[in-house]
């Protein structure tokens, strides 16, 4: 194996293989490096088992409304909990290996075993010293237990190993209801788990929206009691673990962890690169670039902290991959922030959010789901939406939402905000009827309302009918 590489990859994860992607294009002398599982955290213990999960919770979940549709014999339904995970497992090894294929016929190219930087040119990798051209550091990141609670041992899950289980519980502690652990802990519940959640904060999922937070409460308090506002700390008791969190206190038999990730740079060996480390022991890097200083290291992924998305790690690796072997770095203009958490209703946050705009330079459109036709008519009428627009021009800026559907909705405000568009183009588009997107027209017609200045004589401004049935 030569020791001198034009680009070494530390990390096969979903930024190290995205940045393989673009180096393999201009040069076969590269060596990808990873330590650990392959397979990335999004096939194996990330996106994929984790809603293939919540797939089979909502399908046994919809047995509660159908009585409602005219269906009887939904309390003869149950779980069989062993089968669920074992069908999850099943779907995820086939996910697994779908990226597995992507380093699997690499030979001598693809190392597996744990990197040390010795420099911002050299890699010492089981023991032997390599340099390279440029390195790209995409090592991702991994679960948080607290220290504490290690001591606890198998009784405190995480997505590591939650999905290896054929039993939970059937008492379970869920502690933190950032984006993940609100999916988990709903999902848990549904399949007929005793799930007490507790969260820090008392505002969930990554929102900031105080009216929106509010729906994503009303909707997980239906399927588990919550004790939010407080931290959550762990005693060792007769059988099981004791949860207090305030003034309340739970028995159960397991805990999921769902507190955060940290990078994995534990003996990477960062401080060798001669540039400045924060207290958490990372380097300042360029998002457009991801390059680490005037260095030819770029860090991309998980690891960096930045953005922890699939969608935004890869093109963060594709990014670190254009630029590890180009003659001059450049920075790239990134999407617009989009993030979807698959609870029930979906939420979702996208653009600009209200922690990040300043009253009253722009107007709140908002609508409730609880009438809106389309959701009625499908037992799914809960949630509400809320859309930023300039107060001026009516430029969209953002939006948050908890909503039926809201993955798609939000896709589609995602769209709008990236290409500048206003309430009133997007009031102006064809909307059909029955749909849910008529819910987001509802909130379009607040924002329009409250814009300032004069009103066009189009139809953006027709009022509504003032009919559930026709709107």
């Amino acid at each position: 194996m030569p020791k001198h590489f034009d680009a070494i990859i530390l990390g096969a994860g979903t930024a190290g293989l995205a940045a393989l992607s673009e180096v393999r294009k201009h040069t076969d002398n590269f060596l990808i490096v990873n330590d650990g599982p392959y397979g990335t955290t999004c096939a194996r213990v990330g996106c994929m088992p984790s809603k293939l999960l919540i797939e089979a919770a909502n399908a046994y979940h919809r047995r509660g409304s159908f009585d409602t549709f005219g269906i009887r014999g939904a309390s003869a339904l149950s779980v069989d909990f062993p089968a669920v995970m074992q069908r999850v497992r099943a779907m995820r090894d086939d996910f697994v290996a779908s990226t597995l294929a992507l380093t699997d016929t690499l030979g001598k190219r693809s190392m597996a075993g744990r990197a040390r930087l010795r420099g911002p040119d050299c890699v010492e990798v089981n023991g032997e010293r390599l340099t390279a051209r440029a390195i790209i550091i995409a090592t991702g990141s991994h679960p948080f237990i607290p220290k504490p609670w290690q001591a606890f041992a198998d009784r405190v899950l995480t997505t590591d190993t939650l999905f290896e289980q054929t039993h939970i519980g059937p008492r379970l502690g869920v502690v933190g209801l950032g984006p993940l652990g609100a999916e988990l802990a709903q999902a848990l519940a549904r399949l007929g788990i005793e799930v007490s959640a507790f969260a820090r904060k008392d505002m969930l999922a990554g929102l900031r929206d105080p009216d929106i937070n509010a729906e994503l409460r009303t909707a997980l308090a239906a399927d588990m009691p919550l004790h939010t506002g407080a931290q959550a700390q762990l005693e060792a008791v007769d059988g099981g673990i004791a949860i207090t969190s305030g003034d309340t206190r739970v028995m159960v038999d397991q805990v999921l962890a769902a507190v955060g990730r940290r990078p994995n740079v534990q003996g990477l060996g960062l401080e060798t690169l001669g540039v400045p480390l924060d207290e958490h022991g990372m380097p300042a890097f360029d998002p457009g670039s991801t390059q680490v200083g005037d260095l030819r290291v770029f860090i991309a992924g998980d690891v960096n902290g930045d953005r922890p998305l699939l969608h935004e790690a890869a093109d963060e690796g594709h990014i670190a991959g254009m630029n590890a072997l180009a003659d001059e770095v450049r920075c790239y203009k990134r999407r617009t922030p989009l993030s979807i958490v698959f609870t029930d209703p979906e939420v979702a946050v996208v653009g600009a959010s209200t922690a990040h705009l300043a009253p009253p330079s722009y107007v709140v459109g908002s609508a409730s789901f609880a009438h809106q036709g389309r959701a009625r008519a499908g037992q799914r009428n809960a949630g509400r939406i809320a859309l930023y627009a300039d107060g001026t021009d009516g430029k969209l800026l953002g939006a948050e939402l908890c909503a039926p559907a809201g993955e798609h909705l939000a896709h589609l405000l995602g769209l709008a905000v990236s290409q500048g568009l206003r309430v009133q183009d997007l009031l102006a588009m064809p909307i059909y009827h029955p749909v849910l997107e008529e819910g987001l027209r509802t909130a379009l017609r607040d924002a329009s309302r409250k814009l300032r200045g004069p009103r066009a004589s189009d139809l953006a401004h027709c009022a509504p009918m003032g009919s559930a049935a026709l709107e």
